[in-house]
């Protein structure tokens, strides 16, 4: 008889490997042509509502792996709570006005903007801007991200752009918006202005000069020739400079060196006697910032005044304490110079080149000034010193070119009058992680006004008129109007239609006696589009969901869409649009650099999807501490891939011990389950308890770890382990093995069901392979729920514990006797046991059959210790060769070996499990 033939080997088809990347797509498409997801929202539909609000993508490009983390993360999160006891849909939305559109028609189809009609150009954006969306929703699908994909929110809409007009309108009716002329950051390369989110900083080399002016008119203070020295990194701000700024309250000393008279501040002195190689300056004359104010002096190559003027924004931190203004190119220098009714002087124009109000640089680019505009300051004596510094300089962060301060005339959404509203509700979010709380509160605690407007084509309107007197005119009446007409044709007729014709029938005006109206010809800053998305998803649902409960992007988000939406909810609600942030990091390379094409480090989606699968790189995701930077490389996917495959490895052993499982039959009763398996379902109702909890506090790496551990550990290394002497050995309805089944089955669905979030692919497959399930899908089911296991305390739990202690220490004594030769594998052994505590005896005697639990044919526990025995933690233990015969069935050596005549290779368990159920 061959032996072999008479064990319960394991069965399935369910592959050892998951060919992902050619399973995935067809398993997809069977989701899409079941409709899984309506089925799933059905299924939900009188749950509590659960709200994850998409952050618009913009719509431009293939995705990058960024793109990948932000929406499988949401996945997780929309898909477990779905699955428990919430109402989850998720609708994914677009972000389509901008400047990358207009530059990508520009460039990559050869198409000038100016030589288009308005109109038909931005006809062109709303097309190119569809053909990106079609392109991403399909690779925002083959991560397996589930939503709505076919009525997603596009901010190009008409309904959108409709909610965004009222979110103007009720700001500009409660005061919040106005137009202004002061210096805001402009892009040359944009030509437009920008708002603070749209900045970033890069290192630039900029030249660093010291320049002298001198005193024509001492106001009775300074007798004249003195010379304020100032210290600027932007030379080609010095045609613009209207003054010199003094700290009221800080102390200036005029020095003598060099038979010129210097005004420099007292606490910068000495380190510009270093930096300028003074020998032998002496003060002259010392007073304080204020006894100045108003003193004349003369700009170095202009005939015109520089008014000294005294402000709070002058430090010692660095230059002289004497600090140049030109207040059409900087924030402070402009709110200065209006205290003493200095108009504003901004000689660059929208592309950066100096105007004529420049003599001498006229035509010039602005950059290209610097060295000019040094070498005439050296011409005309007042140039005192000239290096160069490296230093982290404002660039636009779409073209990636340095942008400047630049006095226009824009639109503004005043935040500090609404602000205390804005720090109140940021303390009421939740956030993860929580220094996000601090973060956007000091952004939100330091911004003043909000630039709205852009000088650009494609985008939504301001919808402001203006009268012949050239008064803005916006009124609830002429809001409503345009929303409605927004509304029913999109707002590009704003650019088709006469301002008359887009006002409401027979509107009249005080500032228009003749009834000839103009429009304004900017349009809206991109981050107040994605930022009124509460009102224009959100309030637009039949339900009313705002706020949502949770925004999740990532962290330059503070600056950008959890700052545009907080500010435009706040100001129109008086609430915050969201209950929770969360908040994830950059995506770095393997050595933790910044993926650059250059480098070649960059690591693409869609090449991951084809090597390895999806449910690989949402693993990944959910392996790193995602709420900081996180690394990717084809190393760690393999780290990842070889953690997968120790997963699905898991699922496949239990699945084929399941083969002659029927759950609604040869369950077994949970009093009657053996110990073991009492023992491993409390352990299952643990890691069930964790990872939900896990889960409500969006700890992924926390899940992953758990379930890795949970199989690698607490099922390979010890329960599927030595369950085979049983489940391999037994014959088939005994009840040492159905009990072992009845576990498997329990633990086989909870961690898939555990699983479905994060490897929905791989959980689907398993699903169709488990006997017994009732449900389509596994993403029709709920998550598993914790609970009490029958006649399994806490005593038990407590002594289990300490078994698996105590088999830790059995596990050395074995290695070691390996190591020794003594025994080759641990079923050659016997091992005898004396506890060093009453504890560990207790437990010892607790436990039938220790033996197979330890996977060696013999264990003795003594009462007395041996004098070889090795000592460990818990037992000391003598480890030997088992003295009897190798069984040919169950491979355990035994002395019952022989003792059936008929079987004489087989042990006496062996043989009468043959001798019933398989003799010939």
């Amino acid at each position: 008889m061959n032996y072999k033939d008479t064990l319960l080997m394991p069965k399935t088809e369910f592959p050892m490997r998951g060919n992902l990347p050619n399973k995935e797509p067809i398993r997809r498409q069977d989701w899409e042509d079941r409709n899984l997801y309506e089925k799933n929202l059905e299924r939900t539909k009188d749950r509590p509502l659960f709200i994850l609000h998409d952050g618009p993508p913009y719509a431009n490009g293939d995705l990058h792996i960024g793109h990948a983390l932000n929406k499988i993360l949401k996945d997780f999160i929309t898909r477990y709570k779905s699955m428990a006891g919430y109402h989850a849909p998720y609708i994914p939305g677009w972000d389509t006005h901008g400047l990358p559109i207009e530059t990508a028609l520009t460039k990559k189809k050869k198409i000038n903007r100016k030589q288009i009609p308005v109109a038909e150009f931005r006809q062109m954006c709303a097309d190119y801007a569809m053909e990106q969306i079609d392109n991403q929703r399909e690779q925002f699908k083959q991560l397996g991200v589930r939503g709505d994909w076919d009525n997603p929110y596009i901010t190009l809409t008409k309904e959108y752009e409709a909610a965004q007009i009222k979110v103007f309108g009720e700001m500009a009716k409660k005061g919040y918006i106005y137009k202004g002329l002061k210096p805001v950051y402009w892009s040359p390369s944009s030509e437009s202005a920008l708002a603070e989110a749209e900045i970033e900083y890069k290192d630039k080399r900029s030249p660093s000069i010291y320049v002298a002016f001198e005193t024509i008119d001492g106001k009775g203070l300074l007798e004249g020739g003195e010379k304020f020295i100032i210290w600027t990194t932007t030379p080609w701000t010095i045609p613009a400079n209207l003054g010199i700024s003094l700290h009221p309250n800080l102390e200036y000393v005029v020095v003598a060196v060099n038979n010129e008279k210097y005004v420099v501040a007292h606490d910068l002195l000495e380190p510009l006697e270093e930096e300028f190689g003074w020998e032998e300056a002496t003060i002259v004359k010392t007073f304080k910032g204020q006894a100045a104010d108003k003193i004349v002096a003369k700009h170095p190559f202009y005939e015109r005044e520089s008014i000294v003027m005294l402000g709070d924004h002058v430090t010692t931190e660095a230059g002289t304490g004497c600090v140049h203004t030109a207040p059409g190119h900087g924030e402070d220098d402009f709110y200065v110079a209006k205290q003493y009714n200095i108009d504003v002087l901004c000689p660059i124009d929208e592309r950066g080149y100096f105007t004529k109000e420049a003599p001498g640089f006229t035509g010039m680019f602005y950059d290209e000034a610097n060295k000019a505009v040094t070498e005439k300051l050296d011409e005309v004596g007042a140039l005192l010193l000239l290096k160069f510094i490296t230093h982290s300089y404002p660039h636009d962060w779409r073209t990636k070119k340095p942008t400047i301060f630049r006095a226009t005339s824009q639109w503004f959404a005043s935040i500090k009058d609404f602000r205390h509203d804005i720090l109140q509700e940021i303390k009421k979010v939740n956030w993860y992680p929580h220094w996000g709380e601090t973060r956007l509160y000091n952004m939100v605690r330091d911004r003043e006004d909000w630039c709205i407007s852009r000088q650009r084509t494609w985008g939504v309107p301001i919808p402001v008129f203006y009268g012949e007197d050239q008064t803005p005119i916006i009124t609830d009446e002429t809001i409503q109007h345009v929303s409605n007409l927004f509304a029913e044709y999109g707002s590009n007729i704003w650019f088709e239609w006469e301002a008359n014709e887009l006002l409401p029938d027979g509107f009249t005006s005080e500032h228009s006696p003749n009834g000839i109206f103009t429009k304004e010809t900017d349009i809206m800053d991109v981050w107040f589009d994605s930022g009124s998305s509460h009102e224009g998803v959100l309030m637009n649902r039949k339900d009313h969901v705002r706020p949502a409960d949770i925004y999740l992007e990532g962290s330059d988000q503070y600056r950008g869409w959890f700052n545009s939406s907080l500010s435009t909810a706040v100001a129109v609600t008086g609430k915050a649009p969201y209950k929770t942030i969360v908040s994830h990091g950059f995506v770095l390379d393997g050595e933790g650099r910044k993926m650059s094409k250059s480098i070649g480090n960059v690591m693409v989606p869609s090449k991951v999807l084809k090597q390895l699968g999806a449910d690989i790189l949402r693993l990944w995701v959910s392996s790193v501490d995602y709420q900081a930077d996180v690394r990717i490389s084809p190393e760690i996917l393999k780290q990842v891939s070889e953690s997968y495959r120790k997963i699905r490895n898991t699922f496949r052993f239990i699945l084929a011990n399941l083969a002659d499982f029927d759950p609604n039959k040869d369950t077994v009763a949970e009093a009657e389950l053996q110990p073991v398996d009492r023992y491993m379902l409390y352990r299952l109702q643990s890691l069930v308890t964790d990872v939900k909890e896990d889960y409500d506090h969006y700890e992924f790496s926390s899940i992953f770890h758990r379930i890795h551990n949970f199989c690698a550990v607490d099922l390979s290394s010890f329960y599927l382990d030595f369950a085979k002497d049983i489940l391999y050995i037994e014959e088939a309805n005994s009840p040492l093995r159905r009990s072992i089944q009845t576990a498997y089955y329990e633990i086989l669905t909870s961690i898939v069901k555990l699983l479905t979030p994060i490897i929905p692919h791989t959980a689907e497959e398993v699903w169709e392979y488990i006997p017994g399930v009732d449900a389509e899908s596994v993403q029709l089911t709920d998550m598993p729920e914790p609970r009490e296991i029958e006649q399994f305390g806490q005593d038990d739990q407590a002594k289990w514990n300490h078994f698996m202690n105590v088999r830790d220490d059995v596990l050395k004594a074995l290695e070691e006797a390996r190591n020794d030769k003594v025994i080759g594998k641990s079923l050659e052994a016997k091992i005898t046991l004396t506890a060093k505590d009453e504890e560990t005896k207790a437990v010892l005697e607790m436990i039938p059959n220790v033996h197979q639990l330890l996977i060696v044919s013999e264990a003795v526990v003594s009462t007395t210790v041996s004098d070889n025995a090795k000592t460990y933690k818990y037992v000391h233990a003598v480890v030997e060769k088992h003295t009897g015969e190798k069984c040919e069935r169950c491979w355990m050596s035994s002395h019952t070996v022989g003792e059936n005549e008929q079987y004489e290779a087989l042990c006496t368990r062996c043989a009468e499990i043959v001798d019933a159920h398989y003799a010939e």
